[in-house]
């Protein structure tokens, strides 16, 4: 799914980062750089859950997308929380996109009686 949304923003020529597991630890630490640097025309950071979900800080964003939701709701909490850190000074919002009728609508309803 990120090489879809990836493809969406070069398209629309939208600036992007993105981390994922392919991607080495200097490599995150200089992407979030870019993304987090004063004046920085960051647009998007893709972010895979897995990936990300934990040691980053992206306080230069303010919107959180889930686009798949994971079936152990920590792992969401942690992508959420990279926004929500101290030096946050937006309101961060969080959308959740899920597709009624289909697996996605089950793994949401059941992580969230996991919580």
């Amino acid at each position: 799914m990120l090489d879809v949304l990836e493809d969406f923003l070069r398209l629309g020529g939208f600036p992007f980062e993105r981390i994922d597991g392919s991607v080495s630890q200097r490599d995150r630490e200089d992407a979030i750089n870019r993304y987090s640097k004063e004046g920085s025309d960051g647009f998007v950071f893709l972010l895979s859950t897995r990936a990300g979900g934990q040691g980053i800080t992206l306080t230069a964003a303010d919107t959180v997308i889930i686009y798949d939701t994971d079936f152990n709701p920590q792992n969401d909490l942690q992508a959420m929380a990279r926004c929500h850190r101290i030096g946050q000074d937006k309101e961060v919002k969080v959308y959740r996109l899920i597709t009624t009728g289909t697996y996605e609508q089950n793994v949401f309803e059941c992580s969230t009686r996991k919580q």
